[in-house]
């Protein structure tokens, strides 16, 4: 993208991509703490605006999802922030309960290590056991 085609304008116009997606990072506003990635549609970005609480899309169910909704773990909106392409978006929120379905606090907790051409995955040493979650959150 050259200088000139860059939006500096103060129109919010998220660019979705084929499938009517946009990626979305959640981020704890206290801490600033990297909670997840999930996608929002339009309708989910109308939503959390209009209620407050984070809604994205399930790919894998197909359908809109009101984070928290079934485990309570919900995520108050706090700001929602654009990148300067507006091809992402970025959520502050209030989490309430961990983020991740696995019962953990957020979805990063496996580093990947060793050579790049065998890479493998150990669990960050730092972070706590999951809890006991059977629903997605």
């Amino acid at each position: 993208m050259t200088a000139t085609a860059i939006d500096e304008t103060d129109r919010f116009s998220p660019r979705f991509d084929d499938r009517g997606l946009i990626p979305a990072i959640a981020v704890e506003a206290t801490t600033g703490q990297v909670l997840m990635l999930a996608y929002m549609t339009a309708e989910a970005i109308e939503r959390t605006l209009t209620t407050g609480e984070v809604h994205y899309w399930s790919r894998s169910r197909g359908e809109l999802w009101h984070k928290g909704a079934t485990s309570g773990h919900t995520q108050k909106l706090v700001e929602m922030r654009v990148d300067c392409d507006q091809d992402t978006v970025l959520v502050r929120v209030e989490q309430s309960g961990p983020a991740c379905h696995t019962g953990r606090p957020d979805c990063f907790y496996r580093k990947v290590e060793g050579p790049p051409t065998a890479p493998s995955l150990s669990f960050d040493a730092n972070a706590p056991s999951p809890c006991r979650q059977t629903d997605r959150s």
